[in-house]
């Protein structure tokens, strides 16, 4: 199909890296006005609020990814989130690690890198951190681990999707979007966030439709792939390292796309403004949320973004538990650190009492 475009001058590799950049632009401007993050949607201050985002742009990727399904465009048939056997352990020990470092970052990866556009280095130290993790674990020291976890496996066979379920696909892109509704339903957010939070859904069957149709050569193939952050920071840091060698593709694209997308979304809001590290413990707590997100994002087929909002509308059931681990891990590691907080806050020394 891509020599059918005309794209006589340039290859698959070098549109997707284009074709990426847009999408990461479009990407990191939406996300940074609408704020835009599964983290706050789980354990944030208003969780409602940025649950009814969250779920909005999910709706809309899921039912527009399952229009391009149906019309033939895509087909998701051996896509790696579609695999017959689950390799469950390694799903699930990935979400949580993934759930436990966004808490302690404060921030998934993907708005870790549209909060570093607008200035915030400590975002930006994060997605270093992480894409070192995440590339050691995909190719370097921490690969047996990945393997290792990955061999424990159960065969599901064709219900490795929820299309297996009685009705089909569509039945199964209702139930999640239903599901999805209820969030937005009862989340008080103001016409213009949720028109928004709909663009950043529409962004997932471009991606796909994108690579998956438009840029599909069959003589130098490119991976079919959607907006996603594990992945693409690995390659970004390889690129940044090896450029002379590795020609850059849609992870870099779509990475660096979406950091000049928050930046320039900041700047024309008012909003860019340089913010580090307050003290050393800080900065510890956000290496270790760094080496947990990107081990958890690899052994976990992707993060809140690849395994969540493009995860799911290929109703993949390996998604599905990924990112209901990562929420679970984040839960459970909130309620831990909140404790803590509260037991530090307690005084030491017994208070008077009053007389009777």
């Amino acid at each position: 199909m891509f020599e059918q475009f005309g794209f006589e001058e340039t290859t698959a590799r070098q549109a997707s890296l284009y074709f990426a950049l847009g999408l990461g632009l479009l990407f990191g401007a939406l996300a940074q006005v609408t704020r835009f993050c599964f983290r706050r949607a789980v354990v944030g201050e208003d969780r409602r609020q940025a649950a009814g985002v969250w779920a909005t742009a999910l709706i809309v990727a899921v039912l527009g990814t399952q229009a391009v399904v149906a019309s033939g465009l895509v087909s998701f048939d051996g896509h790696r989130l579609l695999t017959p056997d689950l390799p469950w352990l390694a799903v699930i020990v990935g979400g949580l690690l993934f759930g436990v470092g966004m808490v302690l970052t404060r921030g998934c990866i993907s708005r870790l890198a549209v909060l570093g556009g607008g200035g915030n280095l400590r975002g930006l130290f994060v997605l270093l951190v992480f894409a070192v993790t995440a590339h050691a674990t995909l190719k370097g020291v921490l690969a047996p681990l990945r393997t290792g976890l990955g061999q424990v496996t159960v065969g599901l066979g064709d219900a490795a999707s929820l299309a297996a379920i009685p009705g089909g696909a569509w039945v199964g892109a209702a139930l999640l979007s239903i599901i999805a509704l209820a969030f937005v339903w009862r989340s008080g957010n103001r016409p213009l966030t949720l028109v928004g939070a709909a663009a950043i859904g529409l962004l997932v069957p471009l991606g796909w439709v994108g690579t998956g149709y438009v840029l599909l050569d069959e003589f130098d193939p490119i991976t079919m792939e959607s907006l996603s952050f594990t992945a693409p920071t690995a390659d970004t840091l390889f690129w940044g390292i090896a450029s002379s060698a590795v020609e850059p593709g849609f992870g870099v694209g779509l990475v660096g796309g979406t950091i000049l997308g928050a930046l320039v979304a900041a700047l024309l809001a008012g909003s860019f403004k340089w913010q580090s590290f307050e003290s050393p413990a800080q900065t510890g707590r956000y290496v270790a949320g760094g080496v947990l997100m990107g081990m958890g994002g690899v052994l976990a087929g992707g993060c809140t973004l690849g395994a969540g909002l493009s995860g799911l509308p290929t109703l993949s059931v390996a998604a599905l538990l990924a990112l209901g681990s990562m929420a679970l891990g984040a839960r459970l590691t909130d309620a831990a650190l909140r404790s803590a907080d509260a037991r530090s806050a307690r005084p030491t020394t017994p208070q008077a009492q009053p007389a009777e």
